[in-house]
């Protein structure tokens, strides 16, 4: 079983695990055991059962049945985290839109992070998030991880992508504390769309270099040119990066609710785990 062999922050002591019980949410599941085992955190696992009053009214036997599922999966989940030496309390809603729930309890139990998977049930198109999970990241109250379905979250590669921004600059600083700490290499990366932008996007890059050598962290600084999103993704498949991380918005994100294109994209997209760093 991979994992980070240190926690890769300082601050893990509470973990809230999203689960809609799907296969997409199965590396969510396993990375927040992991991490909870590694980190001696408390693991938080939330199911939001959909509330559909057609199936309450016409279908009482199956939405019983559904709840029944539901409550299953969890105990599965606390009983695997168990096996780890993880203590796990599991919390069950029903509700028609689970993000508001997922969002309160995070901050009701004073959650650190949030784990989930990239799509649930209704994700149906790769370059869009589950519509919860782009809710989720867009009201919590702390970061956010999402884990693909096949990825491992080892801390050994950190890639962390920046335009500059403020959003950028905090996710800059979480990365270079998370390599710190379990020893990663970071790949620091700003992409421009052209020729133009690249004196740009070296000037973006630059402090990620001088921030993570003076801490006395193996570094390398891209400047690169391109669709920014295909570009950070790229770059993380051919560095081998287990985590990419990003700030929640770009120089373009005016809503609270929706992510910078790029940021939603790149975690659409990536095949390793993204963490986004949220504006705290």
């Amino acid at each position: 079983m991979s994992a980070c062999k240190v926690c890769p922050t300082a601050r893990l002591e509470r973990l809230l695990l999203a689960t809609d019980g799907s296969e997409f949410s199965e590396g969510a599941v396993r990375e927040a055991v992991n991490l909870a085992k590694t980190c001696g955190s408390k693991l938080f696992v939330v199911s939001v059962i959909e509330f559909n009053p057609e199936l309450e009214e016409f279908a009482p036997r199956l939405a019983t049945k559904i709840e029944e599922e539901t409550m299953q999966q969890l105990e599965a989940i606390k009983l695997r985290a168990a096996k780890e030496g993880v203590d796990c309390e599991a919390i069950s809603h029903k509700a028609e839109d689970p993000y508001p729930d997922i969002v309160e309890d995070a901050s009701k139990e004073h959650a650190d992070m949030i784990i989930m998977g990239r799509r649930g049930r209704t994700g149906l198109k790769r370059l869009m998030l589950g519509s919860v999970a782009a809710k989720v990241i867009g009201h919590a109250p702390c970061n956010v991880l999402i884990v693909p379905r096949a990825a491992r979250v080892e801390c050994r590669n950190i890639l962390i992508a920046t335009d500059g921004s403020k959003y950028s600059e905090k996710a800059v600083l979480e990365a270079v504390g998370i390599a710190k700490r379990s020893g990663a290499t970071l790949i620091g990366i700003s992409v421009a769309h052209n020729d133009v932008g690249l004196n740009e996007a070296e000037e973006h890059v630059r402090p990620v270099k001088e921030i993570a050598e003076k801490e006395g962290l193996k570094v390398e600084a891209l400047s690169l040119k391109g669709i920014p999103y295909e570009v950070i993704v790229n770059t993380a498949k051919q560095r081998n990066a287990d985590i990419i991380v990003v700030g929640s918005h770009g120089r373009t994100g005016m809503e609270r609710l929706l992510m910078g294109s790029v940021t939603e994209r790149v975690i659409g997209f990536a095949e390793c785990a993204v963490l986004v760093v949220k504006m705290r």
